[in-house]
């Protein structure tokens, strides 16, 4: 039993750093790990559940970086705006709570989803896979169509993030995503929350307060959309978040919020399921596990087991860190809070992409901060990597 313990609180751990640290993607520490030799010598059962619940407890501490800083990271990037609309009228850590309770949705929704995702996606797949890159272009089409300020803009800025993305792609750094996504979501947010002064209010710490009835549509929207992802690389959590508000019809910002932290946690979680049917790495997470072992039944009931045990440690954890954070913050000058970030953000990227990743990071970040002139959707932005996976996937 302790041996099951104890990579499990030291995934629960090491997920709690990834998510509290901007720029320090779950997929660089999983793919880090496998190259420690020590590591690779370890029961696999134990690499099984450490990687599991390191991946599932990032996926719900990674957005007090995108609520409190404005750092996000691909898959919480869009919870970023709402997250900071609640930040600024004292509800960050209500904000936080809403993005945990679609956390808890996705776990539920995973008992139900399995046995259908099981039967039915082996019959579907060969045709998924033939579609991909047309249904890719299709989803690129609807999220243009359904924007409901400037398509003109919107039309530009997809462009624009598509040849970036090709750009960056092929230049041949190990980290092409680190510059890129960090520019495009996570610096042009701070840059623009440093111009605009922002002077952050008490943060109040309120029990959570919503209608049984808004939670119905997220909901329905994950379990909709939550399997495509575990298909689609170009398509992250934003996007399907995207997707599945358009077809619930209009959420409001707390909907979104939940829609969008039960997408992160769910898409992570089928993509374990992904791995045991088809053998394809749809996480960085699952192609860690992939170079490990071939996935039995076994093996996916201990990830299934491993992903409930570790949320159920993770939402207080989460809860307890957002409390502390919401307590104190509006007492350090956010400026300042953002210069800091900011710095980091600039120093890592370098580090780990060189000149070259920091000529990506001031391109996108650039990029990012037109989008924000333009009062264009970020999602958007997100084409830098649709317009490429797009590209792959087509037949000719």
């Amino acid at each position: 039993m302790i041996e099951l313990i104890i990579p499990l609180i030291i995934g629960i751990l090491s997920g709690t750093i990834t998510g509290l640290i901007p720029g320090i993607h779950i997929n660089l520490i999983a793919i880090f790990i496998l190259a420690i030799s020590f590591i690779q010598n370890l029961p696999t059962t134990t690499l099984l559940i450490f990687l599991t619940a390191m991946a599932i407890t990032h996926t719900f501490i990674d957005f007090i970086p995108a609520i409190f800083l404005g750092a996000p990271n691909e898959d919480t990037c869009l919870g970023t705006l709402p997250g900071h609309e609640l930040l600024l009228e004292g509800k960050g850590h209500h904000a936080l709570k809403l993005t945990l309770l679609g956390s808890t949705i996705a776990i539920i929704s995973l008992i139900l989803i399995i046995p259908i995702f099981i039967i039915l996606m082996p019959k579907l797949y060969p045709f998924i896979q033939r579609m991909m890159g047309f249904s890719l272009i299709w989803i690129a089409i609807f999220l243009i169509y359904n924007e409901k300020k400037s398509k003109i803009k919107a039309i530009l800025i997809f462009t624009l993030a598509g040849f970036l993305g090709l750009s960056s792609f092929n230049l041949g750094i190990s980290q092409p995503l680190l510059p890129l996504l960090t520019g495009l979501f996570g610096t042009s947010t701070i840059i623009h929350s440093i111009k605009s002064k922002t002077i952050l209010p008490p943060q109040k710490i309120e029990k959570l307060k919503i209608d049984k009835k808004e939670i119905i549509k997220p909901t329905i929207a994950t379990i909709l959309i939550s399997p495509i992802c575990s298909f689609f690389p170009g398509l992250g959590s934003s996007q399907a978040a995207i997707i599945g508000s358009t077809i619930t019809k209009k959420l409001n910002r707390e909907q979104f919020l939940i829609l969008l932290g039960s997408i992160n946690t769910l898409v992570m979680s089928i993509s374990f399921v992904t791995l045991y049917l088809f053998q394809k790495s749809r996480t960085g997470t699952a192609f860690a596990i992939s170079q490990i072992t071939s996935l039995t039944t076994t093996n996916l009931v201990t990830i299934l087991a491993t992903i409930i045990m570790a949320s159920l440690l993770t939402i207080p954890l989460s809860l307890k860190i957002s409390k502390i954070i919401a307590t104190k913050i509006h007492k350090i000058p956010y400026t300042k809070i953002s210069t800091i970030i900011l710095i980091f953000l600039i120093i890592i990227t370098t580090y780990f992409t060189g000149i070259q990743g920091l000529i990506i990071l001031t391109t996108a970040t650039a990029l990012g901060l037109t989008c924000i002139e333009f009062q264009t959707r970020r999602s958007f932005l997100m084409s830098a990597i649709l317009i490429p996976t797009i590209i792959f996937y087509l037949p000719f």
